[in-house]
């Protein structure tokens, strides 16, 4: 549980995961923009790889393009109500 909430205490994790669960899967650089990131790529990729090694997110190669999705069922069976809280701004403020 800390490295998922490590994970997503960053601002810049935090609007990837919500605009994960908003596209569903997307490649990186189209996730960078989808969220409004105004990073590098190294930045970015940085931030993936966060999210991937705490379990939040799952990836797959398509051609040249690596794609990204939420683990949403794992993370509900692992936390369940947790990703839905993050994703839900308004659920999250009024906790």
């Amino acid at each position: 549980m800390p490295k998922v909430l490590a994970a997503l205490a960053d601002p810049a994790r935090l609007a990837t995961v919500r605009t994960l669960a908003r596209v569903g899967e997307s490649c990186c650089g189209q996730i960078q923009l989808d969220a409004g990131l105004e990073v590098s790529k190294s930045t970015m990729s940085h931030h993936l790889r966060i999210l991937r090694e705490a379990g939040i997110t799952h990836s797959r190669v398509e051609g040249a393009r690596r794609m990204l999705t939420l683990r949403r069922d794992d993370l509900n069976a692992r936390f369940p109500g947790l990703l839905d809280a993050v994703i839900t701004p308004e659920l999250a403020e009024s906790l």
